[in-house]
C-alpha cells in the first residue's frame, strides 16, 4: 500500500522536506550503463549537456523561480551513492547477469558527485549547461529534467488549498486506474515504467509505478528508474540511449568515421554487455540510412527501440528488415518508447501480436498525466517536450536527427550537413507534445 498521501505531502511540503533529487539513484538505469561504457572507453572525453524546451510557448523562466531552480540544483550536486545503493548494484543481477557492473568501476562510482552547471536567463527561458568530462556531465541529463519538471509542477500547485489538492490527486488517481483497467484486458502485454525524465513529481511516479505492480501484476515488466527498482523490489530496465551515438559522430574526423559512429557504438557496447542488452536504437541519424548501411550482425542482435517514428510503421520497417536479412521476427523483440498512451499501446499490440514479440516503455503519459484533473484548467499541469541532450563533444557540435524532423537538436549547420550525409528517407514530421 502507498505510504504517503500525496496531496497533504504537496500542501505541506517545504524544500528541506521535499528535495526533488533525492539520490543519485533516481535517475535512468541506463545512465548507469553507459556510464560504465564512457569510464572505461572514454575517460577523458569532454561533452556539453544542455537544456532544450521544444514547447517554446511555455517560458519556463517565467514559471519557475530561477532561485528555487538553483537550490534543487545545487542540493543534487551533495549527494552521493549509499553504502546501501553501492551494495545493491553490486550484488543485484540485471538481465540476468551477476555482477554487471566492475568492482573498479563501483568504487570510482562511490566517490562520484554531479558536476559544476552554468545558468542563465534569456527569452523566457532557462539557459542550463553542463560542461566538462563525458563521465560526469552525463549524469546530470535526468535530474535535471526531473527538476525542471518537478518545480513547474509545484509552481502551478502553489496556490491551491489542501481540498483542491486532494481532488486534483484523487482525480488523477482514478484516471490512472482507468488505464490499468484497460491494460487487464491483455494479460500478455509487457509494460514498463519510462517516465523519470517528465514527470509530474517523485512521489506521482512512485505512485504510479506501485500501482502498475498491484494492478497489471506479472505484465508489468520493471522501472527504468534506478531507485524505485531497488526500493519497490523490481526490475531495473534499459540499456543505451542517443547520447552514444551522437558524441561518437561528434568525434568522427572524417566521412568514413561518420558512416561507421552508429555501428563502432554498438560494437563496443557488445564486447561490454552482449547478452540480454542487445537492443539497437536506430533512429538517431534516421531509421532508414541506419538499417541502408547496418552490417549483418546487426539483425543478429535482440531487438530494436523505435524511439521516433510512429510505432506501427516504425516497427512495420523494422520486420522487413529482419526478413530481408533472414531473421525470423518472431524471434525478436520491439521495444516502443516514444509518447505512449493507453490507446497507442494497445492498438500497437493488437497489431503485432503473434509476429514479433513486444515490450512497451510508459514515459510521459504515465507519470504526468493531469489533463482534466484539476478543478478549474492549471497550464502548469500539462506535460511539456523538455530534453537535455549533448550539445557538443571535445568543442565539436553534436547532432541528433531521428525519424521526425521536429525532434532533431544540434548547431542548424550541423543539422544540415547531417541531413544531406544521412538522408531523409521515411522521415515524418509530427507534433512533438511530449
Amino acid at each position: 500500500m502507498p505510504k504517503t498521501d500525496i496531496a497533504r505531502r504537496v500542501y505541506n511540503h517545504t524544500w528541506k522536506l521535499d528535495p526533488i533529487i533525492r539520490s543519485l539513484l533516481d535517475t535512468d538505469f541506463y545512465k548507469l550503463l553507459m556510464l560504465q561504457m564512457i569510464w572505461q572507453l572514454h575517460p577523458n572525453v569532454d561533452a556539453t549537456f544542455s537544456l532544450i524546451n521544444r514547447t517554446k510557448t511555455v517560458r519556463l523562466a517565467d514559471e519557475i523561480d530561477e532561485q528555487e531552480l538553483r537550490d534543487q540544483l545545487d542540493h543534487a550536486r551533495t549527494l552521493r551513492f549509499g553504502k546501501k545503493e553501492m551494495i545493491w548494484l553490486a550484488g543485484n543481477t540485471f538481465y540476468g547477469r551477476e555482477q554487471i557492473f566492475s568492482p573498479e568501476f563501483l568504487a570510482w562510482l562511490a566517490k562520484f558527485q554531479l558536476p559544476e552547471y552554468e545558468l542563465s536567463r534569456r527569452d523566457g527561458q532557462f539557459e542550463l549547461n553542463f560542461r566538462g568530462r563525458w563521465v560526469e556531465t552525463t549524469m546530470w541529463e535526468i535530474p535535471a529534467l526531473a527538476i525542471i519538471n518537478e518545480l513547474r509542477s509545484r509552481a502551478a500547485m502553489k496556490g491551491l488549498g489542501p481540498f483542491t489538492l486532494d481532488v486534483l490527486y484523487a482525480r488523477a488517481k482514478a484516471k490512472m486506474w482507468s488505464k490499468v483497467e484497460q491494460l487487464r484486458q491483455y494479460p500478455d502485454l509487457r509494460i514498463s515504467d519510462f517516465g523519470t525524465r517528465r514527470r509530474h513529481s517523485f512521489l506521482w511516479q512512485r505512485w504510479c509505478v506501485e500501482a502498475l505492480k498491484e494492478g497489471i501484476g506479472g505484465s508489468f515488466s520493471g522501472s527504468s528508474n534506478v531507485l524505485l527498482a531497488m526500493d519497490t523490489d523490481l526490475e531495473a530496465l534499459g540499456t543505451n540511449a542517443h547520447e552514444l551515438p551522437m558524441v561518437a559522430a561528434a568525434l568522427a574526423r572524417n566521412d568514413k568515421e561518420l558512416a561507421a559512429a552508429p555501428y563502432k557504438v554498438l560494437q563496443d557496447w557488445n564486447q561490454l554487455y552482449g547478452g540480454n542488452l542487445l537492443i539497437v536504437l536506430p533512429d538517431s541519424f534516421g531509421t532508414a540510412a541506419f538499417l541502408r548501411d547496418a552490417p549483418d550482425w546487426v539483425a543478429d542482435w535482440t531487438g530494436f527501440r523505435p524511439d521516433s517514428a510512429p510505432p506501427i510503421e516504425g516497427g512495420e520497417k523494422i520486420i522487413r528488415w529482419w526478413k530481408k536479412m533472414g531473421r525470423d521476427p518472431r524471434e525478436k523483440l520491439l521495444i516502443f518508447s516514444d509518447g505512449l498512451d493507453v490507446d497507442t499501446i494497445i492498438k500497437t499490440y493488437r497489431h503485432f501480436e503473434g509476429r514479433v514479440r513486444m515490450s512497451f516503455g510508459w514515459g510521459t503519459n504515465l507519470t504526468n498525466d493531469f489533463a482534466g484533473c484539476a478543478p478549474t484548467e492549471i497550464s502548469g499541469l500539462n506535460p511539456i517536450s523538455i530534453v537535455c541532450k549533448v550539445s557538443e563533444a571535445n568543442g565539436r557540435p553534436a547532432v541528433k536527427l531521428s525519424d521526425n524532423p521536429r525532434k532533431a537538436t544540434g548547431d542548424p549547420k550541423e543539422v544540415q550537413r547531417y541531413l544531406k550525409f544521412f538522408g531523409t528517407e521515411d522521415f515524418v514530421e509530427q507534433t512533438v507534445k511530449v
